[in-house]
């Protein structure tokens, strides 16, 4: 039943970004919350591109890059297949992977070869175990250990499991359950939305609980909600489709909460990284996208579009005259529509470009 669930979701998923990706050419289609925000063009901003650095630094870590490869399965024959590969294309481009849900393995051992693949393709490189926030303390070492993770993350997923059919319905014990995980176990944590946002408040609350960092995980990418949804016998929830903060707007919600930041959720190209990086995030993960390239177009095409995401974050870098991705969070911005009313709904600062701002 798990293996069939995880395979539905994979299926599912990828329809849902080709559905997406046609829908965007659309013109009555409304663009998605990063078309918001625009960088302010000054011509003379930019730098040498030999000047840029790609590393980013947060929570004791350092990555090579701003962009990671974010959760997305685990836990059948087909979706093992499919972390392999993710983890090859990470270790040819040498970005951060986290697993998909772990939980399968945490029921079921015999899964753990759908899931090991993962570190065994990239040895080096920085993985994230994944579980839910029902785990124990001791289900969570079992699954670092698996993968010898560099750090744990925790999703959030409240909004999913009502929809889904056979999910869980008790959800009271969560903020008790993350610090209890958080405090036994020996790498850092990192809690996930799993695409309906982390608001400031619950993020303020996971920095009081012993967390390294934050996901905001918003709303514009991969939608669960819609994807249950379709798994169920008659459509109804579909009210809930598209429920949740954006990425962008938990972004800006959720700063000066305590907790670096890491942004995923409607990424859609290196434009998006830019822009979650200038509103605060110190990387910005992607799943969909990734996802469909490597189901429709195989291995080597997702290692190209990586490749492409990091020569372009770097072009863009040099356009915009950013040393490195902190130096994007001073860029000049223009943000406009449905964002800036939220951010003037909730009393949200908008963010100022730093004084020495080119």
């Amino acid at each position: 039943m798990t293996a069939k669930r995880k395979d539905d979701h994979v299926r599912l998923a990828v329809a849902q970004h080709h559905t997406s990706q046609t829908a965007q050419h659309a013109p009555a289609q409304r663009a998605g919350a990063f078309d918001d925000i625009s960088f302010m063009h000054h011509a003379l901003a930019g730098i040498d591109r030999g000047q840029v650095s790609l590393r980013t630094s947060f929570a004791g870590w350092t990555w090579p890059v701003p962009l990671y490869i974010n959760a997305m399965t685990g836990g059948s024959p087909n979706t093992g297949e499919i972390n392999r590969d993710l983890a090859i294309a990470a270790r040819e481009t040498g970005l951060p992977i986290a697993t998909g849900s772990m939980s399968p393995f945490l029921k079921d051992p015999t899964c753990a070869d759908t899931f090991a693949p993962v570190r065994a393709q990239h040895p080096d490189g920085f993985v994230m175990a994944n579980i839910n926030a029902n785990a124990t303390p001791e289900q969570a070492r079992r699954a670092i250990g698996l993968l010898d993770a560099n750090a744990l993350q925790i999703h959030l997923n409240t909004v999913q499991e009502i929809v889904m059919p056979e999910g869980d319905r008790s959800f009271g014990h969560w903020p008790a359950a993350i610090e209890a995980i958080a405090t036994a176990v020996e790498v850092p944590v990192i809690v996930k939305e799993v695409g309906f946002g982390l608001s400031g408040r619950t993020v303020a609350q996971l920095a009081g609980l012993g967390v390294a960092a934050a996901d905001v995980a918003g709303r514009g990418g991969t939608d669960f909600a819609r994807i249950e949804n379709g798994r169920r016998p008659r459509a109804d929830y579909a009210y809930l489709e598209g429920w949740g903060l954006s990425t962008p707007a938990a972004l800006l919600d959720a700063q000066d909460k305590g907790l670096p930041l890491l942004a995923s959720g409607g990424v859609r190209h290196p434009l998006d990284v830019a822009r979650a990086l200038a509103l605060g995030a110190h990387a910005a993960g992607a799943s969909g996208p990734f996802l469909a390239t490597l189901v429709n177009d195989g291995l080597a095409t997702l290692i190209d579009q990586l490749t492409s995401w990091i020569d372009q974050l770097t072009a863009l870098m040099t356009l915009l005259g950013a040393h490195s991705p902190a130096d994007l969070a001073g860029a000049d911005l223009h943000i406009t529509g449905a964002l800036r009313e939220f951010c003037d709904q909730r009393g949200i600062l908008l963010p100022q470009p730093k004084e020495n701002s080119r």
